[in-house]
């Protein structure tokens, strides 16, 4: 038995739920939007840099998972910021229950939403600081086989993959600012 897919309904479908899900509502400005944006791809080549050592020999499953679910949480988080700019971060969709077609407050997005951008803010500029300073987090000498100590290509393409997460606070902090005065105004 042939299963035949109408191609142009599941092409209309699709496009229909990206536009649901990335369309600014009316009063965003130009630089808010791509500001949101921008940020899941400030996230992304640390996500996709990761991935590959979730299937190099010699990991167990718990760390392969952990990897792996650490790319795809940081994608889905950094993603809520277009909810800032989207219609979806004013009125609750659909399948959300219980709060379905409820206004979201403002409040509640705003303070979640900057504290987030406080939180990505101190912790990949501490990461960076302590990473220059040639330590840890915790205080402890940076591993040798750390990728910024291999040097090489490994290292140019770690700089490369993780220095786009500076920008991630700032930019949910404008994003944020800019979500405040649409609403308040609004």
């Amino acid at each position: 038995m042939t299963v035949l897919i109408d191609r142009p309904q599941a092409t209309g479908r699709l496009r229909v739920a990206w536009r649901a899900a990335h369309d600014p509502v009316a009063g965003v400005t130009r630089w808010a939007q791509i500001a949101a944006l921008a940020v899941p791809f400030t996230v992304l080549p640390s996500s996709l840099w990761r991935l590959p050592a979730a299937f190099s020999e010699g990991i167990g499953f718990g760390e392969r998972a952990y990897i792996v679910s650490l790319s795809v949480l940081s994608e889905v988080v950094a993603f809520t910021t277009i909810g800032l700019i989207a219609r979806w971060g004013e009125v609750f969709p659909r399948w959300v229950p219980f709060l379905r077609g409820r206004q979201v407050p403002t409040k509640a997005a705003a303070i979640s939403a900057a504290l987030g951008a406080l939180v990505l803010t101190v912790l990949w500029t501490a990461c960076w600081i302590a990473e220059f300073a040639g330590v840890t987090l915790r205080g402890e000498p940076t591993p040798a086989n750390f990728p910024t100590q291999v040097g090489g290509w490994v290292t140019a393409t770690y700089y490369l993959c993780y220095l786009p997460l500076l920008l991630w606070g700032p930019l949910l902090a404008a994003v944020t600012c800019a979500y405040v005065r649409r609403r308040r105004n609004g």
